[in-house]
């Protein structure tokens, strides 16, 4: 059965004041069905996938969630897919509107995959993901990466956990 919530993780486990420490087992090998949940919509130049502006980005939508308080209290969640080489979609989950920002609101089950290792990897765990959901005999419509960390915290933790989302 498909969960409906997410896996609680906020800023209460944060031992850096910026990214929560990462759990990845209530996260990996579920079904995420998404009813309507409302998300934040940026987007990021990217050269061949590598996001430029990701931080200046990340640092812009996040105030205007927190001005408009649409903060979540326990989940927080910014799905992020490549449309082209050349730019990236983001999405961060918000509990309301938020005045001035691209609002969209996503549906359908989500399959998700925990994968531990370097940035550079996600050419590899697109395809594994791909591969995951074919062997369910489902096909794959988006898939979305969780980045649980900053590269900073992923250091001082000792671990860089993503979780791919596939839409269903």
């Amino acid at each position: 059965m498909a969960r409906t919530t997410l896996p609680t993780y906020g800023m209460d486990n944060s031992a850096t004041g910026c990214c929560p420490r990462f759990e990845p087992d209530d996260w990996d090998g579920q079904e995420f069905e998404f009813c309507e949940w409302p998300f934040v919509r940026a987007t990021t130049v990217n050269f061949l996938h590598i996001p430029l502006n990701m931080g200046s980005m990340i640092k812009r939508t996040w105030a205007k969630i927190e001005q408009a308080g649409a903060v979540p209290k326990e989940a927080f969640l910014m799905l992020s897919t490549d449309p082209s080489p050349w730019r990236g979609e983001h999405y961060f989950l918000v509990t309301r509107e938020v005045p001035g920002a691209p609002m969209v609101r996503l549906s359908g089950l989500h399959l998700s995959k925990v994968f531990e290792g370097p940035y550079h990897d996600a050419g590899k765990w697109a395809r594994d993901m791909e591969r995951c959901v074919q062997s369910q005999g489902r096909t794959l419509k988006t898939l979305y990466f969780f980045y649980t960390t900053c590269p900073k915290c992923a250091k001082i933790y000792g671990k860089n956990y993503v979780v791919a989302f596939a839409a269903v």
